[in-house]
């Protein structure tokens, strides 16, 4: 897969040249990964409601067709977007998210800090008061268990994840919280959830270069992802 770096873009042209690479690509077409960030802006989801758009000030809010509810994307965020082939790789969708949410837990291990799923709510999450503890959330994702509203209790949430997958191919993609802004998650209700908190690697006391974390974000996307 074919990594490449986009720097600082705006996110409508980038949504669009997805929607567009996706559209156009056939059976032979490579797959691609591109590593950004965006300028401010909410990216609302098919499953959107406009209520939990609390006060955008001056930040645009960009409809989209990816799933999920409304996020922020803004500065110091790692944007990930894997264009891939799931037939070709071999996988389904639920297996991809595991794989996408996987390269980040490991990512996050590199800086010594312990990321969590948490049943019913994609995305990856840090305990507040400890970081780095492995110990099981009592919450987390269990084989067969029913799955009621996520618990968030002394978490914060590091990365979001909203994916699209047309005629078998994926894009959109997910978003690591390096060192923000967080302010603006203060304006949304994140993922449509009142009062989840939002925090970054700088806020729980990891300092980490944006190009160095995009960097092994994108080796581990590479590693997880493969056929």
């Amino acid at each position: 897969m074919d990594v490449r770096l986009l720097g600082r873009v705006d996110y409508a042209p980038t949504y669009a040249a997805m929607q567009d690479f996706t559209s156009t690509r056939t059976a032979a077409t490579p797959d691609v990964l591109w590593v950004c960030e965006h300028p401010p802006v909410f990216t609302q989801g098919l499953a959107g409601q406009a209520g939990h758009v609390l006060v955008p000030g001056d930040i645009p809010v960009v409809a989209t067709n990816r799933g999920g509810q409304v996020t922020y994307h803004g500065p110091g965020q790692v944007v990930a977007y894997p264009l891939i082939d799931l037939k070709r790789a071999g996988y389904f969708v639920k297996e991809y998210v595991y794989r996408l949410e996987e390269a980040v837990i490991r990512t996050l291990a590199h800086y010594g800090v312990t990321g969590h799923r948490v049943a019913g709510a994609p995305g990856i999450y840090v305990r507040l008061d400890n970081p780095g503890s492995h110990t099981l959330l009592e919450q987390r994702p269990q084989k067969g268990a029913a799955t009621g509203a996520p618990d968030f209790t002394g978490l914060g949430k590091i990365a979001a994840l909203g994916i699209k997958v047309s005629r078998n191919c994926t894009y959109h993609g997910l978003a690591l919280n390096v060192a923000m802004d967080l302010e603006p998650y203060s304006r949304i209700n994140p993922c449509g959830y009142a009062g989840l908190q939002s925090i970054d690697l700088s806020t729980i006391g990891i300092s980490a270069d944006w190009a160095d974390v995009a960097s092994v974000l994108s080796h581990k996307l590479l590693t997880h992802l493969k056929p």
